[in-house]
């Protein structure tokens, strides 16, 4: 059988990363690199299958701005190992995709009836004065794409955008519009270069980040709504028809919890539940923004995010499995200088340590290690309006250093993963060790053997 090129050099990745260190787990908010051991840049990421391969499209933000530099195209056969092909698009001068241009949420389709791959984003200018949408085309995954122009579709609005195809192969453009005051569903055309007419609309809804999964007889709209960078609580919307009247606005999850601290970019079938795919978007350092992805459960005929510091994916099964860990809590740990109890209701077992960093430090004792690099989750709060950070340290080593967001308030309590290499037997984990800053109030940490 003669093989198309592109997909010859698909064939190839895969090969080769079956002889790089492969993970088995996807950790929310942990940085999640390639095959090559180079960080994933891929923000506001759209999701293609081509046989039994993932394809991973997204905004390279490696320079940490909001210009353009390209439309990063990654491969993958299990959601988990991705490899880096070449670029699918990057800038013409000249043009509304030079560098000085902004391309966002960058969406794929393959069009049957042209046997090509249609690229579409959000296209616009410095200050997002112009709310255009983008097209581009391959006849391979990623290409690279021919840029085909940026308009605004029937002439209105279109800022953040997501693409839904249907089985029939009739496809969708999901967009904020109209100052991002209305959110509206169109038709696209048969090559899908263009769209045709408005077939939905959510009046005064103010929704962005949009995506479909149809799941039975129904369909499930996911998007969040527009506040920036900054998380929101994401909500989902339920309709007989594409076309139809759409339900109110329903959370995705507990709201005070901000979706996780993240934003809705794609979201994926997977057997009878979907894969909820989002960003944890970090404005004042874009390239270090990482991926919250978790599992979608509709176990209860409506779909709820599942929190899951480390889980796993059976794609052929179409199935999750949420690891299961050891958890010691903070309180029960040794602590030194600054650091003090804290009693708060939003804390797992009523109580915390705070005032860590600047000489105050917490120790916990006794975590059984296996000899490789294991998971940890840190649960804290930060009700600061920006990040904080804490370091971690094993049997008194070095120092790793953890990122955790702000979480809306110290009664709020969200996770952060790191990965630590924990001798076999007893270890003991000082958090904000050497520390010049405070660090967030921290709750407990669960302790995974996956990884």
């Amino acid at each position: 059988m003669d093989l198309p090129r592109w997909w010859i050099g698909v064939l190839v990745f895969s090969f080769l990363a079956n002889f790089s260190s492969a993970e088995n787990v996807i950790v929310p908010g942990a940085t999640w690199t390639d095959t090559s051991g180079n960080v994933i840049q891929a923000h506001g990421g759209g999701f293609l299958k081509v046989g039994s391969t993932f394809f991973w499209f997204g905004e390279d933000k490696s320079s940490n701005d909001l210009f353009f530099h390209a439309v990063s195209c990654y491969s993958s056969t299990d959601l988990i190992n991705w490899s880096r092909q070449n670029n699918a698009l990057t800038p013409i001068s000249g043009t509304m995709i030079s560098s000085s241009n902004i391309v966002e949420r960058p969406k794929v389709l393959f069009n049957k009836k042209n046997s090509e791959f249609v690229m579409w984003f959000h296209s616009d200018v410095s200050g997002y004065k112009s709310a255009m949408v983008g097209v581009a085309t391959a006849k391979s995954p990623c290409g690279p794409y021919t840029y085909k122009g940026s308009w605004k579709p029937l002439g209105k609005d279109s800022r953040d955008m997501g693409l839904f195809q249907d089985a029939a192969q009739t496809s969708y453009l999901l967009y904020a519009s109209d100052n991002n005051q209305n959110f509206k569903i169109a038709r696209l055309d048969a090559d899908y270069h263009n769209v045709t007419t408005v077939v939905a609309t959510l009046s005064g809804s103010t929704l962005e980040a949009p995506g479909i999964i149809k799941r039975n007889n129904a369909y499930f709209l996911f998007a969040s709504h527009t506040t920036g960078f900054a998380p929101n609580p994401n909500k989902w919307f339920q309709s007989e028809f594409v076309s139809g009247t759409w339900s109110a606005q329903s959370d995705l999850a507990t709201p005070a919890l901000n979706t996780f601290f993240s934003q809705n970019a794609f979201d994926m079938p997977l057997g009878s539940n979907g894969i909820y795919m989002g960003d944890r978007w970090r404005s004042t350092l874009l390239g270090s923004s990482r991926y919250m992805w978790l599992p979608i459960d509709f176990s209860s005929g409506k779909p709820k995010l599942v929190q899951a510091d480390v889980w796993s994916v059976n794609i052929g099964a179409g199935t999750f499995s949420v690891a299961k860990g050891t958890t010691f809590e903070a309180e029960s740990g040794t602590l030194a200088g600054g650091a003090k109890l804290l009693t708060d209701s939003g804390f797992s077992a009523g109580k915390g340590v705070g005032f860590l960093g600047k000489g105050g430090t917490v120790t916990i004792n006794n975590v059984q290690g296996n000899g490789a690099g294991q998971w940890v989750a840190l649960y804290y709060a930060n009700g600061d309006s920006t990040w904080r950070s804490a370091t971690v340290s094993v049997n008194g080593g070095s120092t790793v250093t953890v990122d955790q967001p702000n979480t809306g308030s110290g009664h709020v309590i969200l996770s952060v993963p790191v990965k630590l290499n924990l001798r076999s037997g007893a270890n003991s984990i000082t958090i904000a060790s050497n520390q010049n800053t405070f660090a967030g109030d921290l709750d407990k940490i669960t302790v995974y053997t996956q990884g």
